[in-house]
């Protein structure tokens, strides 16, 4: 098979008596009428050569270059890709099998249609909590009180939409550009750090304080003209980058004639502080930033990471963690940083993803008790889109996940299939976490 992610193989056929241990083969039939996890693996076992002849089919499609060779080799011919459906295509009134491992794949497809509902309900509150928010940033100032208590209320209602419910997904569609990113923004660094309030168990008023903070962590950034703020970093001179990094003690004064609370404050005029010293604008360390803002801080240094100014230089989730916890861990609190990899995973929900049988599939939901073994969608050309192949890893021991793979590389027709958003957010099990997964 080709390097370049998500292409097709050149395929040939085999009789079915000829198949043997170590051939790659493809299923030409629908995914839910036959036992097999997917509809192409590699043949391990004398049982799964059984198994594939039982269904009837006089020949296999295979994929010699995949495929491991024995003493005695059936000559294949070549057909093109375009040909497969019609091999042994089964009759339109076969019966399809009734077993545990068809009741599991309906299983499986009744999630997915599920976890699709909810991502679309979930979507729809994303988009009025960000409208709501810029109705409330242009209150701010003139009547102050009335909008600090309707934010007060969307913290609340964000933990009743985004945190009551067992998977959460929140994945913008399209990209946002301008003073709107700062909305996108400070809602997604306000929803982690809910999700991370309740994992460590933060009590309620200390949470609100939280989420207020970080939705307003940003609020200074509305005294930077335009004309900087929309530079890449890359072709900023030095005075704007220095007048940007005062967006800090801007909003620390407009937190101050709203009359914000003194925590609130401190996360705003700590946010990019960081626990070894190296952050602005006081670099102060670990014992001097406040526990709240310690967790902004990281959040937003989280999300400045996958959705930086500049999409060229933008990690996937994989990358950023990894990166955070490999090379930047003295920069925050431990505990914090430890939880959040817990709850987005070693892969995080959006993370496209090489398997091991070089598959390729997007991570759809975390696994707390085993961060390498993630939930998975799998592109599977032969699979309706709607009936998408999900996997547990966990309960797949012959899979792993090989590597991650930023979606840019992808072909058109993976793209779609898998439809990876292009301005990320995170999707996160919203349960309490009792175990803590390391990187």
């Amino acid at each position: 098979m080709a390097t370049t992610p998500g292409t097709e193989p050149t395929l040939n056929y085999v009789a079915a008596d000829q198949l043997h241990i170590g051939m790659y083969i493809f299923l030409d039939m629908p995914w839910f009428r036959h036992s097999f996890t997917l509809n192409s693996f590699k043949i391990t076992s004398e049982q799964q050569i059984r198994e594939l002849q039982a269904l009837g089919e006089s020949r296999f499609c295979f994929d010699p270059t995949r495929s491991t060779a024995r003493e005695s080799t059936p000559t294949p011919v070549s057909v093109p890709t375009n040909g497969l459906s019609a091999l042994s295509a089964p009759a339109a009134d076969a019966p399809a099998p009734v077993d545990a491992a068809m009741a599991e794949k309906a299983a499986r497809i009744q999630r997915l249609t599920e976890q699709r509902k909810d991502l679309e309900k979930i979507e729809k509150s994303f988009a009025k909590a960000s409208s709501v928010m810029r109705g409330l940033n242009k209150n701010l100032l003139s009547r102050p009180q009335e909008a600090l208590t309707e934010m007060g209320h969307m913290v609340d209602d964000m933990v009743d939409v985004f945190l009551q419910r067992p998977e959460v997904t929140l994945q913008v569609l399209g990209d946002k550009s301008g003073g709107e990113d700062v909305y996108y923004h400070g809602l997604n660094v306000s929803i982690v750090c809910l999700m991370l309030a309740k994992e460590l168990g933060l009590a309620p008023n200390h949470a609100r304080l939280l989420g207020t903070g970080a939705l307003l962590h940003d609020i200074g950034l509305s005294e930077i003209p335009d004309r900087v703020l929309r530079k890449r970093p890359d072709q900023t001179t030095k005075p704007e980058r220095e007048l940007r990094a005062m967006h800090v003690e801007y909003g620390v004064n407009l937190g101050k004639k709203l009359g914000l609370p003194a925590e609130v404050l401190a996360i705003i005029a700590q946010h990019h502080e960081l626990a070894d010293g190296s952050g602005y604008p006081l670099g102060v360390r670990f014992d001097k930033i406040s526990p709240l803002a310690r967790i902004v801080s990281l959040v937003n240094f989280y999300d400045n990471l996958c959705n930086p100014q500049d999409p060229s230089s933008a990690m996937t989730p994989h990358e950023a963690l990894s990166f955070m916890y490999a090379q930047r861990r003295s920069k925050f609190d431990p505990k914090v940083l430890q939880v959040l990899v817990h709850s987005l995973g070693v892969y995080p929900p959006g993370s496209i993803v090489k398997l091991s049988n070089d598959a390729i599939a997007m991570v759809v939901s975390v696994n707390p008790k085993k961060a390498l073994r993630p939930w998975v969608l799998v592109y599977d050309p032969s699979v309706p889109k709607d009936e998408a192949i999900m996997l547990d890893l966990e309960m797949e021991p012959a899979l792993n996940i090989r590597q991650a793979i930023r979606p840019e590389l992808l072909l058109p027709a993976v793209h779609a299939y898998l439809c990876p958003r292009k301005r990320l957010t995170y999707y996160f099990d919203g349960k309490p976490a009792n175990e803590t997964a390391g990187v």
